[in-house]
């Protein structure tokens, strides 16, 4: 009866009876036909192109009110990383053909902000492996630690957050691999190679959290910087409070202006990504090595799940080849390497 009734029709069954055809069950039965589509998602399209705008023009967004725009700047790529995919699931829940066009907007953006970072630029080659880690005041295991680092094979190790009561033992610790090193304040440089004109550099701060150093390496003379910024909170009642890292961001980009360095690096905790407008007196001057050598964003904090790299390898003057984060430490911070060619 049933095979009299296909013969008679020509029909062998719909999209909806096959078996196996849950793709066209889905865009073609269930959505064909369906004037809805067009009308449903209004409000998931119309958030697709705001995180697009959001992202396209983040310099826009004002610093005035709570540094909404440093803020928005430090977790860029996580509007669309978080942001495109709940979107595109709640699209496909809702049937919105109109959410899942606006939605190709925020993509194209997100991909020309930061496709090219997820290439892996890493060449071979080199003649300087630096590193710098944030060890964190509180580390139970600093000896750990930086024996761990320093295991990196960096000839240049900068440290950060070294508390007063802890100096000699990270200075115990990498005596055997860093025959040259200094401490200023809370920040330190251990190096391989001769070090001379150290000195501590003013950040505006009122206590020592940067420096700078000549290191005599065998591929010729290059000044590194150490740096520690100040520390940036989100408040409910203040928004994203990074004014007195804003100030040392600038007072540390004059000193690298006035330093003349033809060949420099600087290692460090900024507490900003490059993304952020309020560290442009540093960044404009100098490249990333994660942005021109590494593979993938190289989140550095929190250590627990990475959201930001605050931590930094800048050069300039000088070529990054390759750039790389390092494994996990008793520090909140995971600590990162980079490969350069003086």
């Amino acid at each position: 009866m049933a095979q009299a009734y296909m013969e008679e029709t020509g029909n062998e069954g719909s999209d909806d009876e096959r078996p196996g055809s849950g793709p066209r069950r889905l865009f073609g039965g269930r959505w064909r036909g369906d004037r809805g589509i067009w009308k449903r998602g209004i409000v998931l399209g119309a958030l697709a192109v705001l995180i697009a705008l959001l992202m396209l023009f983040h310099a826009q967004i004002p610093n005035r009110i709570g540094n909404l725009g440093s803020l928005t700047e430090t977790f860029l790529p996580w509007l669309g990383i978080v942001g495109v995919p709940v979107i595109l699931v709640l699209a496909l829940l809702r049937r919105s053909a109109t959410a899942l066009i606006a939605l190709l907007m925020p993509v194209i953006v997100w991909l020309n902000l930061f496709g090219g970072l997820l290439t892996d630029k890493q060449n071979s080659g080199g003649n300087l492996t630096v590193a710098t880690h944030n060890v964190n005041a509180d580390n139970p295991d600093p000896v750990g630690t930086a024996k761990a680092v320093a295991a990196s094979g960096a000839q240049v190790l900068a440290l950060e957050e070294i508390p007063a009561g802890k100096v000699s033992t990270y200075e115990n610790a990498l005596e055997a691999t860093y025959p040259y090193h200094s401490v200023q304040g809370t920040v330190g440089l251990w190096s391989k190679y001769p070090m001379s004109n150290t000195r501590s550099v003013d950040i505006k701060l009122g206590w020592i959290r940067a420096m700078r150093s000549t290191v005599a390496t065998p591929a010729g003379r290059v000044d590194v910087f150490v740096a520690h910024m100040p520390s940036v909170r989100v408040k409910l009642d203040a928004g994203f409070t990074a004014s007195q890292r804003d100030a040392s961001a600038d007072a540390l980009g004059q000193a690298i202006t006035d330093d003349g360095s033809g060949k420099l690096i600087l290692l460090g905790d900024l507490n900003g990504t490059m993304n952020d407008r309020s560290l442009n007196a540093i960044t404009s001057q100098m490249r990333s090595t994660q942005g021109a050598a590494g593979s993938g964003f190289g989140f550095s904090w929190p250590a627990s799940f990475p959201m930001a790299r605050i931590d930094q390898i800048l050069v300039k003057g000088v070529k990054p080849m390759s750039s790389w984060t390092l494994p996990k430490t008793d520090s909140d911070h995971l600590p990162i390497a980079a490969r350069v060619q003086i």
